[in-house]
């Protein structure tokens, strides 16, 4: 009976399920910040993430591992077929270790042009912009959106902001003054933007020749306003009303300026009594430029900081737990100048990417660290460790990683802007967490070496296969 596949699947079992739990902790933990964005489906795709990740490795351990055992313990290969894929293999290993070769003498030069161009991009990713206008996720030339470019060509609008304004009697004479004060104004206060108001006062200007009715006179014509009419411009109780203000379609900043500005105008124009607040569709869309500018370094720094505590508890060594994610901060640079030179924007979907790296990468970056401490504890030095590693566990990161841009390279074909963006943006990461561990992780390894504690070294060198 052949022992080889017994000896291989107690290796797995031992020694790379292992080191998967461990990159599927680490990406569990990158993930978690995701949870924390306002944005509702960024939390969403981060639970689906998670999920994910968790069946990929129950299907790994119990479905790929039995049937590879299955396949070599009971169907024997052909000799022929086992000596061509030695030649190939062989052949392939002289190329890695030519690769390795070469890295290791660059390692300085490589982690200088490394940390170098990573921090020109955090710079850049600073300046890059965010994209939350819907109607720039769609394909440009759809029917639907051409009939919305021409409805706002009549109308002169279709984007509107709401003024609320609550008060013990929103129908006194005195509040329906201010109204009425605010609702003409604020016209002329901001010509450029707003085209024009609707509210209560407005209403009732339009059923008495365009005057607002006297003082003892508004009650009447208040009840005698249509009902279906009255309900959108104040409550049943008479305790809050609404300005509709229709407004030009503006980019995201240009709305944000526009909206702070509104509330300090509504402060300086305020009424005791009467609590106003600005809301609507644009309001949510400020609010969500917020989240993403903001949020979206929030959620990288914190996923990195769980990583980094979660492979703390795992390895009970800082500079150990520090190593995997450094390759990760550059490309999280890359990654900011990347969008930057491709002039992409920000959207809910690419808000998302610091997670996705921190997943994908430290996967990487793990693994090929397991690798080398392992062959550290057999005895070997930090070179020989490295050239081993990069050869073993580099052809697994490299169809890993095709595989992961093949699947992804399917968006890129989209219609749709924000979809398409997103793939382009994951197939460049990939790519990036590709080349940061084949390439920069080895320097990082060698170099960082000395401080970390070998649990067994053996005093005779064993020989590098």
């Amino acid at each position: 009976m052949n022992n080889k596949p017994n000896k291989a699947l107690n290796q797995t079992l031992t020694k790379m399920v292992p080191a998967v739990l461990t990159a599927l902790i680490a990406t569990g933990l990158g993930f978690i910040a995701l949870y924390t964005s306002p944005v509702p489906m960024i939390q969403d795709f981060g639970k689906m993430l998670t999920v994910g990740m968790i069946i990929s490795f129950i299907v790994g351990v119990f479905i790929l591992i039995p049937i590879l055992f299955t396949r070599d313990h009971f169907f024997k290969r052909e000799r022929i077929k086992k000596k061509q894929l030695k030649f190939k293999n062989k052949k392939g290993d002289r190329l890695f270790n030519w690769f390795t070769n070469k890295l290791i003498s660059l390692k300085w030069l490589i982690i200088f042009a490394a940390f170098l161009s990573a921090g020109l991009g955090i710079w850049a990713d600073l300046q890059a912009g965010v994209e939350t206008d819907v109607e720039k996720f769609m394909p440009q030339d759809t029917q639907e959106l051409k009939d919305i470019h021409k409805l706002r060509e009549i109308l002169g609008s279709t984007d509107s902001i709401s003024v609320v304004y609550e008060a013990d009697d929103v129908s006194s004479a005195e509040i329906l003054e201010w109204v009425d004060g605010i609702s003409r104004t604020v016209e002329s206060e901001f010509p450029e933007t707003v085209i024009d108001s609707r509210s209560v006062t407005t209403a009732l200007r339009q059923m008495n020749d365009g005057e607002l009715p006297e003082t003892q006179e508004l009650e009447e014509y208040l009840t005698e306003m249509p009902t279906d009419q009255k309900k959108l411009l104040i409550n049943e109780e008479e305790t809050r009303g609404v300005i509709t203000l229709n407004i030009e379609h503006l980019e995201a900043e240009e709305l944000k300026g526009f909206i702070d500005d509104l509330i300090h105008y509504l402060k300086a124009e305020e009424l005791n009594g009467v609590e106003t607040t600005v809301t609507g569709k644009a309001v949510l869309d400020v609010e969500m430029v917020t989240a993403l500018t903001t949020g979206r370094y929030k959620m990288t720094l914190l996923g990195m900081g769980l990583v980094f505590f979660g492979l703390l508890f795992v390895y009970r060594d800082p500079v150990k737990a520090f190593i995997p994610l450094l390759p990760i901060a550059l490309i999280v640079g890359w990654s900011g100048g990347a969008m930057y030179l491709l002039e992409i924007k920000y959207t809910p979907l690419t808000a998302t990417l610091g997670a996705l790296i921190i997943g994908i990468g430290t996967e990487f970056t793990i693994l090929i660290m397991e690798r080398f401490y392992e062959e550290r504890d057999k005895g070997r030095n930090s070179k020989d460790a490295i050239m081993i590693s990069n050869r073993k566990i580099g052809k697994a990161i490299l169809a890993s990683a095709f595989t992961t841009i093949g699947g992804f390279s399917a968006l890129l074909i989209s219609d749709f802007v924000i979809l398409s963006n997103f793939g382009l943006m994951t197939l460049i990461n990939i790519s990036l967490a590709l080349f940061s561990t084949m390439v920069v992780m080895p320097a990082i390894l060698i170099i960082l070496d000395r401080f970390v504690k070998i649990r067994h070294v053996r005093e005779k060198e064993l020989p590098v296969n």
